[in-house]
């Protein structure tokens, strides 16, 4: 075993690899960036060094200083974690050259891996079963727009070198080809520095399962069974779990076998994931009919691993280290048991209802369930940040990975959906309620799972309001008088419990709730008890206020609904939490914004940080709502900027390639002179 390993990567894969170590009684070394220089990885690892900005390109990405880090540090080994280098065959060379151990596959299979063509290819004489398309080397857009036509739509493009989810476009019909393949090219040349790209037929009905792979050097290789990662958006996996609902013995056994196939065609050693797009010819109620067909490798360590640890009962970290020091595998194949069900929920930086528009900011509250932070158990949560932290624009927009077991699946469901519930993050946007509401659909719950669940649950996924006005009023209310009374001192006078000899006290409150301005009033009756309305005339909400402040919250009472609820203020804002769900309302001072105007008239601005990738319009143009008029890229994903109304492009402000701010304007868009 290794005494001293550097971790060539960050956020909660590194605390992960971390904490794994340090159990094993083997030293880490941190590499951080400009912008993670007081990250939780830094402060978990025995020794950190710095390997330079804040962009990948300047940092995690220059693999000769993680290298010289390594050897300046004097550790033996280098584990790249997922992401950035760890199916980089060059680095994995370089650390061979320098007399490190890359904790990973040996080069030749990753490079056999790296290109989806080449092994698709490569699957096809191993006799693993392939999905219909093109995956040729010649990538003359005329020819690709004809394999499409040949195929079949709709049609898959997928970067050749891709993953993640990125470069990746479904087209359904022939006219829509080119600008998806450009718009694929585009995308795939930026995150991956190539731009070749496969045609597939686009599986209808698809379910995502892969299996976990595991070899070592001394020419074992096992599965270590599937996991089912169909719940996706923009390509890109929300829930994970394992076992994959109505697998059978047969399958399980014939895609694994194939999956060990697949490894041992290319001599893989370590940690790998074989993914599977499997079609459901007979649907939901007919597993025993489902066919699968090999996708791709990734020659790494997943995000979701842990749903496999979870079912075995084993740490396929502490896997990759023995297996990376000459180690033989822990287990053989017969050894290998299923234990429960286990499920993980990606708890990522992003707005749901705005297109998943990735978000940054600090953690000002980042509350979390308790759970048993790496060991088997009912609940567990990886992460890389902790309260107080910021998320940056430079990487990905992941925050935690969620982690639940139970014996039954019915179980970990339950278990997921309580442990979401205690997930509190304040500020900035995520989709922490977002999982909660699809892990509760009928079609997961039922376990009809493919890989456009997300779209077609759209109509009770996105724009839900689960808590009320009333009861958010109230919450926010009764958060108010706690706060107040904590203030009070000996002084009677100081007290603010609407004490008085004759006469009623009433006080009024003013929000805003779901875009809307609401009322309420507040009586103090005599005996100390009060009475909230909420809301004007016929569609007012009245009834008794009683509240208790809780060790984690408070327990309220209101127009009949009793429930607990944690309710943050950042500023004017109350960020408020309960078991059916979570909410925002903005307590509205009108003095304060007196003389405000909300008025922005033409203005158009970035949504996030990032960068300008292209314009799609010029100075001049006429344009109409919703027409594509630049798109810009952040946290590694393009996003398309669409004009909100009519009008006419008055001028340009920024230039392709420019870095910009949240909130600064692009462009300037008038309306057209009506003729």
């Amino acid at each position: 075993m290794f005494t001293k390993i550097l971790i060539a990567n960050r956020g909660e894969i590194a605390c992960r690899v971390a904490a794994t170590a340090k159990r094993l009684g083997v030293k880490t070394v941190a590499v951080y960036s400009d912008a993670d220089a007081n990250a939780k990885h830094v402060a978990v690892c025995d020794e950190a060094v710095h390997i330079g900005g804040s962009a990948p390109k300047d940092s995690y990405l220059r693999w000769e200083r993680i290298i010289e880090a390594a050897q300046a540090t004097g550790a033996q080994a280098i584990h790249p974690g997922y992401g950035f280098l760890s199916e980089n065959e060059d680095f994995a060379q370089a650390c061979a050259a320098a007399g490190l151990v890359f904790i990973g596959p040996p080069a030749s299979a990753i490079k056999d891996m790296g290109l989806k063509a080449e092994s698709k290819q490569l699957m096809e004489k191993a006799g693993v079963p392939l999905v219909p398309g093109y995956h040729g080397s010649d990538q003359d857009p005329a020819l690709l727009q004809r394999e499409a036509d040949r195929i079949g739509y709709p049609v898959l493009i997928k970067a050749s070198a891709g993953g993640g989810g990125k470069g990746m476009r479904a087209v359904d019909k022939a006219e829509d080809f080119a600008a998806a393949l450009d718009s694929c090219k585009r995308e795939a040349i930026n995150s991956f520095g190539d731009d070749a790209v496969l045609v597939e037929k686009y599986v209808q009905r698809p379910r995502h399962i892969e299996i976990q792979v595991f070899g070592d050097t001394h020419g074992n290789c096992v599965y270590l069974f599937e996991r089912d990662c169909s719940v996706q958006r923009r390509h890109q996996k929300v829930l994970e779990e394992a076992p994959a609902p109505g697998m059978t013995p047969e399958l399980r056994a014939q895609m694994g076998e194939a999956a060990v196939a697949a490894a041992k065609a290319v001599n893989y050693v370590g940690a790998g994931t074989v993914e599977f797009i499997v079609e459901q010819p007979g649907g939901y109620e007919r597993p025993d009919q489902m066919k699968f067909y090999f996708m791709e490798m990734n020659t790494r360590l997943q995000v979701e691993h842990p749903v496999t640890e979870a079912i075995t009962g084993l740490d396929l970290v502490e896997w990759q280290l023995r297996v990376a020091s000459g180690e033989p595998l822990p287990l053989k194949q017969a050894d290998l048991r299923i234990m429960g069900h286990a499920i993980e929920a990606r708890i990522c930086a992003e707005n749901p209802d705005n297109n998943f528009l990735p978000a940054t900011g600090a953690l000002n509250v980042y509350a979390l369930p308790e759970c048993l932070t790496f060991e088997r158990g009912a609940v567990r949560v990886d992460s890389g940040v902790r309260q107080g932290d910021a998320i940056s624009p430079f990487y990905d927009s992941m925050v935690a990975k969620l982690i639940v077991h139970g014996d039954t699946r019915e179980q970990a469901l339950a278990r997921l959906d309580e442990a979401l519930a205690q997930t509190h993050i304040v500020g900035l946007a995520t989709n922490v309620q977002f999982l909660r509401r699809v892990a509760r659909t009928e079609a997961f719950a039922g376990a009809q799972l493919d890989t456009a669940l997300i779209q077609r649950e759209q109509a009770v996924l996105f724009h839900q309001e689960p808590v009320g006005l009333p009861l958010a009023a109230a919450a926010a209310v009764a958060q108010t008088l706690l706060r107040e009374r904590a203030s009070e001192g000996a002084d009677p006078f100081s007290r603010r419990d609407g004490f008085h000899t004759h006469g009623v006290v009433q006080r009024r409150f003013a929000f805003e709730f779901g875009g809307e301005h609401a009322k309420a009033l507040l009586t103090y009756e005599r005996g100390g008890s009060l009475h909230l309305a909420v809301g004007e005339g016929e569609n007012a909400v009245a009834g008794p206020l009683v509240f208790a402040p809780q060790a984690e919250g408070i327990e309220l009472q209101f127009a009949g609904q009793r429930t607990r609820a944690a309710v943050y203020a950042q500023g004017e804002v109350d960020h408020v939490f309960t078991p059916r769900g979570a909410t925002q309302i903005t307590a509205i001072d009108l003095l304060a914004h007196a003389g405000e105007a909300a008025a922005e008239g033409g203005r158009l601005t970035a949504p996030m940080p990032g960068k300008v990738v292209s314009f799609a319009v010029k100075a001049g143009d006429t344009v109409t709502k919703g027409q594509p008029l630049a798109v810009m890229e952040a946290m590694k994903m393009e996003h398309t900027i669409a004009a909100p109304a009519d009008g006419v492009v008055q001028e340009l402000l920024y230039a392709p390639g420019d870095q910009v701010a949240e909130g600064a304007e692009l462009l300037k868009l008038v309306a057209a002179e009506k003729s």
